[in-house]
């Protein structure tokens, strides 16, 4: 017999990836025993939360949650509260790290993403720290269609000799949708998991929340390019070979609208009015 985790992974990974949180929902309401395993094992889009305290907005995730609590980045205090002595929180050093990197990383989402929320985490290990950053942004650009992203970057980071050894696992959801009566219906959704590691310099504990964000920085980019590729390209070459393959059909070639309705290509265009212009540039003289 099937492990039951294994059984629901494998369901997930044939869903829809728009619908993952619908979908674990339903699968722990169906299976309450698989709901550790399932929130630990599947990237599901983050949800947002206000902290009662600062009265700012922050991001959930599996790693500041306590049970039905999470614990807000800017107040260092669980939503809704949890009772004395419960809920982990990191260590005064880690915490002032903590709030360096939130600090960093509201600059960085505000540059990059002109909007949206940020939120980082840091706990204790035995031979360094653990982390990770959360990036969202949702838009509804009309009333018919909505896009999302979310990032989610998970790390952690051991210190060694003026040096600290960094394992960064960054995984990215994106959503697009659309539907209207000209166009229908379009639902574009997936995510990339990529991993990296990396020796980088410590000089102090600055240095970690500096060498964090060039790590974070430089993985985003690259996976956003790697989705602009995959989805965007994949998409405009399936439109270009639909939209020109009954013209092969019928010449045999390619050839260009401004061709099929006899209109000169722009070189000859531009060399005759080169000519022109050098004829009345003659006649000046």
């Amino acid at each position: 017999m099937a492990d039951p985790i294994d059984s629901a992974l494998d369901l997930l990974r044939r869903l829809n990836p728009k619908d993952v949180k619908r979908n674990v929902d339903s699968l722990i309401s169906l299976n309450p025993d698989l709901t550790e395993d399932l929130l630990e094992s599947v990237d599901i889009p983050l949800s947002v939360k206000k902290c009662s305290k600062t009265k700012r907005d922050f991001l959930c995730c599996d790693y500041n949650r306590d049970g039905d609590s999470w614990r807000s980045p800017w107040s260092n205090e669980f939503e809704p509260p949890v009772d004395e002595g419960e809920g982990v929180t990191p260590s005064d050093r880690i915490r002032k790290m903590e709030v360096k990197a939130n600090e960093a990383f509201d600059v960085y989402r505000e540059l990059y993403f002109e909007g949206g929320i940020s939120s980082v985490y840091l706990w204790d290990m035995d031979d360094g720290f653990a982390g990770c950053v959360l990036l969202k942004k949702s838009v509804s650009p009309s009333p018919k269609s909505s896009g999302s992203w979310d990032s989610i970057h998970v790390f952690d980071a051991q210190d060694r000799a003026r040096t600290a050894h960094y394992k960064l696992t960054s995984t990215v959801i994106l959503s697009l949708g659309t539907d209207s009566e000209a166009l229908g219906g379009l639902d574009l959704s997936g995510n990339m998991v990529r991993q990296i590691e990396q020796d980088l310099v410590v000089d102090d504990d600055s240095s970690h929340v500096a060498n964090i964000g060039k790590m974070v920085e430089d993985m985003e980019l690259k996976m956003r390019n790697l989705l602009q590729e995959v989805y965007f390209g994949k998409a405009k070459d399936v439109v270009g070979d639909l939209r020109s393959m009954d013209l092969r059909k019928k010449r045999g070639r390619r050839f260009s609208l401004t061709e099929f309705l006899g209109i000169p290509p722009l070189s000859q265009t531009n060399r005759d009015r080169a000519t022109q212009r050098e004829m009345i540039s003659s006649m000046g003289r």
